[in-house]
């Protein structure tokens, strides 16, 4: 039996989320995207603008975040797009800190008569692990401030939406809506050899043209392969660390063991030349931590 070849990028790699859904020629693929993520509270986003996805810290010694993605639409509301490889302890403060950003920026921005009005920030994580706690049923959340007696959202504008890709196994046939169509896509993109009658629509069309591997340019294409080599050895290494942290855990301790396999995570990237970003948002582990290890 002859090797399976990818014929289109893996949406789960830096490059090739980026080159998806971060490139200005691929805008209108973001735009749907987030329309039918959204639909039901936004109604139509017509208009979305990059924005840089470095955002620097308020004062010196903050932390600084880097987005996937960011952007804002024609309304002035601002949207962060992450994509999650591998599961990492505090992954849910991280959204809840980036999503600061955008809310401090807009502050910025105003005069001494500012009355603290806000646009909406939504961020969506598309995950490629499963919340430990979450329903096994339940592949997308949707999360706001509320009250917790009457569960009455408290306030709409901020916004969380996670979605937990290896939980979406619906079968093409089984596609109903466009958001499914999109699930579909974003989970099996790389292991599709054709493309499938019922995504055979215009902007669907579109992303197979994009995300077709042998259309890259040459650097291109050394990008690609060197986001997907870093994908495979997290993917790799994460499923190794899985099984020591059990096996550790069971001999010294849970928390001690999934510590041990992180850290051994982390030193195997390294020795991978995998940059540090990728380290640290893979691994859940700090900065200094990462260095530390480096010494």
């Amino acid at each position: 039996m002859s090797e399976f070849k990818e014929k289109y990028i893996n949406p789960f790699t830096d490059y090739g989320f980026k080159r998806l859904f971060g490139e200005e020629p691929n805008k209108d693929l973001l735009l749907d995207f987030l329309n039918e993520l959204l639909k039901e509270k936004e109604g139509e986003i017509r208009e979305i603008t990059y924005l840089p996805n470095e955002k620097l810290p308020i004062s010196v010694g903050d932390r600084r975040a880097i987005f996937d993605i960011y952007c804002t639409n024609e309304k002035g509301e601002q949207f962060i797009v992450e994509m999650q490889k591998a599961e990492q302890k505090f992954f849910k403060d991280r959204t809840i800190f980036y999503s600061t950003f955008p809310i401090q920026e807009q502050a910025r921005n105003k005069g001494r008569f500012w009355n603290f009005e806000l646009k909406a920030v939504y961020t969506i994580g598309i995950l490629d692990f499963v919340f430990e706690e979450s329903d096994p049923n339940k592949y997308r959340h949707d999360v706001k401030l509320t009250e917790q007696e009457t569960k009455a959202v408290f306030y709409d504008k901020l916004n969380y939406i996670y979605l937990e890709m290896p939980k979406f196994n619906k079968a093409e046939k089984e596609l109903k809506t466009r958001f499914d169509k999109w699930m579909f896509i974003l989970k099996n993109l790389p292991k599709l050899d054709r493309i499938p009658t019922k995504l055979k629509e215009k902007i669907f069309l579109k992303l197979f043209e994009t995300a077709e591997i042998a259309k890259l340019k040459p650097e291109e294409y050394k990008k690609y392969e060197a986001s997907v080599n870093a994908y495979r050895d997290i993917f790799n290494i994460k499923k190794t660390y899985l099984e020591k942290g059990e096996i550790k855990g069971h001999r010294k301790g849970k928390l001690e063991g999934k510590l041990e396999g992180k850290l051994e995570v982390a030193k195997n990237l390294l020795d991978s030349g995998v940059e540090l970003a990728i380290i640290i948002k893979s691994t859940g582990l700090t900065e200094k931590e990462i260095k530390e290890l480096k010494k």
